[in-house]
C-alpha cells in the first residue's frame, strides 16, 4: 500500500555536524531490536498492575484520507480501518493469519478454487445488528463496483476473484462476483484460479464487510467523519471531522464479540509533522507512541534506552519517473538519474537508523521460498555511478537535443520530507550538470492526487506489502496498472508478471525465478524506477505501554492487545 513518506534525512549541512556526534556515539542497535510485537510477553502479575486510567496518547505522521475500506490506498487509512473494523481474518502479535469475524480457516475445493468460510454469530456493528455473509458480498460488490471508483477494488480482485475483470470493465453484473452468501452466515469465495497466499491475501482491509442499510442511508456522506462511520471492530470512532483532521479519538467498541480482551478504553491520536517535537512530547510524559523517527540526529538522543523500538519492516521507498515526460522517457536520462544518488551514504552516514540502500524492489528478509529469501540469487541493480551517470546524462541531453533540464519533483510536507528531498535535490543537481530540480512539498493527500493524475515529473514514494507474497510488489508496474501512474510499458515486464499470476501459480520456483527476471528488467534494464531504501522503523514506546504489536503487512499496528501498566 501507499506508505506516507516519513522521510530520510537532514539538511546537508545539519548533517555534517550531526554526523561525528553519531558516529561516536556508540552502537547503532543499543536501542530496543525487536522482531517480534513488544511487550506482548510480559504478564500482567501482581507487581505489574493495570494502571487504572486505560487510555493511550499516540502521534502519527499523516492525516487519513479516507475511512472507506473500499477506497482506501494508504498505511494512514489501513491502520485505522483495523482498530475500528474487522474482516474475516486478522494477523495476531506474531504475523499469523487467524480467525477474526470468521468461525475457522476457510475449507477448500479440491483445486483450491472456492474457499468457504463459516462466520461467527456472535459478531455484531456497534448499532447492534448482526455481521452477516450479506455484509461482505455487498462491500466486495461495492469495491468492484465501476461506479464506486475503487483503485484498490480492480487492482485486488483482477484476476483473482472470479468475474472481477469483466465486471471492473462494464462487461458483467457485480452479482456475477464471485462471492455469495450461502446462508447468513456462510460465504463461497470462487476464485480464478488458486492463489498461494490466498489467506494473507483476504486479510487485507478492502475485504473488510460493510452495512448496506447504514452506507445506503448515509448516502454521499458515508465515512466523510466520524458521525458517518460504522464499526465492528475492538474501536469505535468517535471523534474524526474528515481527511483534513489533525486529531482524532477511538473508543472501546462494547459490541465487538472480544470486547472482554480489549482493556484500553480510549485512543487519542494526533498529527504531528515535527519528528523534534514529537520526541519532546514524549520526554514530557504527552504522547505513550511516537511516529517513526527517521532523523539520526533525534534517534541518537535516545539510543540506549528501553523507550527505543527498532525493528526492520518490508517497506521500500522509490522515485517514480514519470514517462509522459518526453525528456523522461529517454532511457539514458532515466538511467543516469538513477545512478546518481549514493544511497549507501544515505542510509548509512545521514539516516544512520537500521534502514538499507535499496538497488531492488521486493524487500530483504520479506518472501522466502523452501527457506531461501526472494533476494538471494540476484544483484544490486543500478549502483551508484557518478562517471557513468554524466557520460548517459550528457548522451541523453544530446538525443533531446538540449543542453539542460528542469523537472519538477513532488514530495512530502513533513519536517524530515523536506530535508531529505533536499538532500536528493543536492545529489541530483550535483551529479548531472544542467538539470534544475524544483522540489514541491504537499500533504500525504495531495501527493497520492499527483500521482494518481499523473501531474508531476519526479515523484518519491513507497509501498509496504499488502499481503505475504513478493507479487505485491511486483503487479505494481505492471502495463496500465491502477499503480503504474507513470507511463511504464514492458510487454517482457508484464509477460513474466502476469504468467507469475496464472501459469506458474502452482510452479513455484519457476514462478520465483520468472518474478526475479520481471524485477531486474523494470529496474536495471529500464530504469523504470529508481529504488532509494528499505526502512527500519524507530518508535518511542512508553514503557508502561504493554501488547504494541506491529505488522510485516497490511496495517502498520493493532492496538486491541494493548494495556497500560501503572
Amino acid at each position: 500500500m501507499k506508505k506516507s513518506k516519513l522521510s530520510l534525512l537532514l539538511v546537508l549541512s545539519l548533517v555534517l555536524s550531526m554526523f561525528l556526534a553519531a558516529c561516536s556515539g556508540g552502537d547503532k542497535n543499543q536501542g530496543t531490536d525487536t522482531s517480534k510485537n513488544e511487550g506482548k510477553d510480559k504478564p500482567v502479575t501482581e507487581e505489574s498492575k493495570l494502571a487504572d486510567k486505560q487510555e493511550l496518547n499516540v502521534f502519527e505522521s499523516a492525516e487519513i484520507p479516507t475511512m472507506d475500506s473500499v477506497l482506501g490506498t494508504d498505511v494512514m487509512s489501513f491502520t485505522t480501518l483495523n482498530a475500528v473494523n474487522e474482516g474475516m481474518y486478522r494477523l495476531d502479535q506474531d504475523q499469523k493469519v487467524v480467525p477474526a469475524g470468521a468461525e475457522a480457516m476457510p475449507e477448500y475445493n479440491a483445486d483450491k478454487t472456492e474457499l468457504t468460510v463459516k462466520l461467527r454469530k456472535d459478531a455484531k456493528w456497534a448499532n447492534g445488528d448482526p455481521v452477516t455473509a450479506h455484509d461482505y458480498v455487498y462491500a466486495w460488490q461495492r469495491a468492484i463496483n465501476p461506479e464506486t471508483k475503487s483503485e484498490y477494488g480492480p487492482y485486488f480482485m483482477g484476476g483473482k476473484v472470479k468475474n472481477a475483470d469483466a465486471i471492473a470493465e462494464g462487461k458483467a453484473k457485480v452479482e456475477d462476483l464471485g462471492i455469495k452468501a450461502e446462508d447468513d452466515y456462510t460465504l463461497k469465495i470462487t476464485l480464478e484460479r488458486a492463489i498461494p497466499y490466498i489467506e494473507s491475501f483476504i486479510t487485507f482491509q478492502l475485504f473488510y464487510p460493510q452495512n448496506q442499510k447504514f452506507v445506503e442511508a448515509q448516502g454521499a456522506d458515508y465515512a466523510k467523519d466520524a458521525e458517518h462511520l460504522l464499526s465492528n471492530g475492538p474501536f469505535k470512532m468517535t471523534k474524526w471531522q474528515g481527511p483534513t483532521a489533525t486529531e482524532w479519538v477511538l473508543e472501546k467498541n462494547d459490541t465487538y464479540h472480544g470486547a472482554k480482551d480489549v482493556t484500553l478504553t480510549k485512543i487519542n491520536i494526533n498529527v504531528s509533522k515535527d519528528p523534534q517535537a514529537s520526541a519532546n512530547a514524549f520526554n514530557a510524559g504527552e504522547v505513550d507512541i511516537t511516529p517513526k523517527l527517521a532523523q539520526a540526529a533525534i534517534i541518537q538522543q535516545f539510543e540506549g534506552s528501553k523507550d527505543l523500538i527498532r525493528y526492520q519492516e518490508p517497506s521500500l521507498f522509490w522515485i517514480k519517473m514519470n514517462e509522459k515526460n518526453k525528456a523522461l522517457k529517454n532511457i539514458n536520462i532515466r538511467k543516469a538519474i538513477a545512478l546518481s544518488i549514493d544511497k549507501k551514504a544515505l542510509v548509512d552516514d545521514v539516516l544512520a537508523n537500521g534502514s538499507i540502500a535499496a538497488d531492488f524492489l521486493v524487500p530483504k528478509e520479506f518472501a522466502f521460498l523452501d527457506g531461501k529469501d526472494f533476494r538471494e540469487g540476484t544483484k544490486p541493480y543500478l549502483e551508484m555511478n557518478k562517471e557513468e551517470a554524466k557520460k548517459l546524462w550528457e548522451k541523453g541531453l544530446s538525443e533531446l537535443g538540449v543542453k539542460e533540464l528542469a523537472l519538477n519533483y513532488v514530495g512530502g510536507d513533513t519536517e524530515t520530507s523536506k530535508v531529505s528531498d533536499s538532500f536528493i535535490k543536492n545529489q541530483l543537481e550535483t551529479n548531472l550538470p544542467g538539470l534544475k530540480l524544483t522540489i514541491q512539498p504537499v500533504p500525504f493527500k495531495i501527493r497520492i492526487d499527483r500521482e494518481q493524475k499523473m501531474d508531476y515529473d519526479l515523484l518519491f514514494t513507497g509501498w509496504g506489502p499488502d499481503y505475504a507474497d513478493p507479487m505485491t510488489f511486483m503487479d505494481l508496474m505492471l502495463t496500465g496498472g491502477d499503480h503504474n501512474k507513470m507511463d511504464y510499458s514492458s510487454a517482457e515486464y508484464d509477460k513474466l508478471v502476469k504468467a507469475a499470476q496464472t501459469d506458474l501459480a502452482a510452479k513455484d520456483q519457476e514462478r520465483w525465478k520468472a518474478l526475479q527476471d520481471a524485477e531486474k528488467i523494470l529496474i536495471e534494464d529500464d530504469a523504470a524506477i529508481v529504488p532509494v531504501y528499505q526502512r527500519s522503523v524507530n518508535l518511542l514506546i512508553n514503557q508502561k505501554v504493554q501488547g504494541f504489536a506491529h505488522h510485516a503487512f497490511g496495517p502498520d499496528y493493532s492496538y486491541q492487545w494493548i494495556k497500560i501498566l501503572k
